[in-house]
């Protein structure tokens, strides 16, 4: 016999939400009331203490990536379970949970989302932490133990050192005894790479020429890029033989097409386009990643980066930070 759904009595009708009333600039957005979302079977109804932003957000709301307008963004979110729909046995009312994963935009007061893809938050790490940790930190996860297992000695090129991602990317490869090289566009950033433990700090001219210089010669076994357009080429250039490509993410823009004869001249290189949904397929891999890098913050081994918090009225104003390259680290709303 399933669970019932548990929905308590006190319950607000109304939730607050941020949508864009149609593609354009941060100014689209608005604040707006809407029925409170009701717990499908598997479900949570979850009340949002935050919610991180991420730049595929922007795409959405502008236009680049098509969605259905008046459109919530958000799939990431931490907050308290507030009801359990048909079949939830592993949460209750009151838990704190976090996920990537969210089933309605996280830009709101309220959100659901499919139990199997909620994660319990541990006492000691805080809503802020919960919140900018799914997405840059599961990412960072899979790339250094799944897409390319990283060992000691090896070294190492990420780009964009300063960001969410690459804070945490350098934290988790310096914890498996890795060399990091990597990338940043100003001194400022220069600083909090080297603070994040970069070994080398680069700017993104000729970048692939000082990698050489600094590895003897060789290159590197990876690069995970997560710019795109403006690094793709210099990061083939930064490859040893049969070196691996981790293209992860085209923060400038998408790549050019690539003629594959050219993995063979350099080298027979490896070239890979991962996602994370594909790294988060079952409970016991969510589980793995989450509880690693849980234990890491607990240990103080791993330490975030939140580069602004915002009111959640605030999140064109987010959204036009982000996109004008003004911040570093995560940025979070909170309702």
């Amino acid at each position: 016999m399933s669970e019932p759904t548990v929905f308590p009595e006190d319950l607000p009708e109304k939730a607050t939400v941020v949508r864009a009333r149609q593609a354009g600039g941060s100014e689209v957005f608005e604040t707006a009331e809407v029925p409170l979302p009701e717990p499908g079977p598997g479900q949570l109804l979850v009340q949002t203490r935050a919610a991180g932003v991420n730049f595929i957000e922007t795409y959405q709301r502008s236009g680049v990536y098509s969605v259905e307008y008046p459109f919530v963004p958000g799939s990431e979110g931490t907050g308290t379970v507030l009801a359990l729909g048909e079949d939830v046995e592993a949460f209750h009312i009151g838990q704190r949970i976090t996920t990537t994963e969210a089933a309605t935009g996280t830009y709101a007061s309220h959100f659901l989302v499919d139990a199997a893809k909620a994660v319990p938050v541990p006492d000691e790490i805080t809503d802020e932490q919960a919140a900018a940790l799914p997405l840059q930190g599961a990412t960072a996860h899979y790339l250094v133990n799944s897409t390319y297992r990283v060992s000691p000695g090896e070294t190492v090129l990420t780009h964009a050192g300063a960001g969410g991602v690459g804070q945490i990317l350098t934290q988790l490869l310096k914890a498996k005894g890795a060399r990091v090289i990597t990338t940043t566009s100003s001194a400022e950033k220069a600083e909090i790479a080297q603070a994040a433990g970069a070994d080398h700090v680069l700017s993104y001219d000729n970048f692939a020429e000082k990698v050489r210089e600094i590895t003897n010669g060789d290159g590197v076994p990876v690069v995970y890029d997560g710019v795109g357009r403006d690094t793709f080429t210099g990061s083939l250039d930064a490859l040893a033989v049969r070196g691996t490509l981790v293209l992860f993410g085209g923060a400038s823009g998408p790549v050019p097409p690539l003629d594959l004869q050219e993995l063979n001249r350099r080298g027979g290189l490896y070239v890979t386009r991962p996602a994370l949904h594909w790294y988060l397929r079952n409970a016991e891999e969510r589980s793995w990643r989450f509880t690693e890098l849980f234990a890491l913050m607990s240990a103080r081994e791993l330490k975030l980066s939140i580069g602004g918090s915002y009111p959640l009225a605030d999140a064109g104003r987010a959204h036009g930070d982000l996109e004008s390259r003004r911040t570093t680290g995560k940025l979070i709303l909170i309702p």
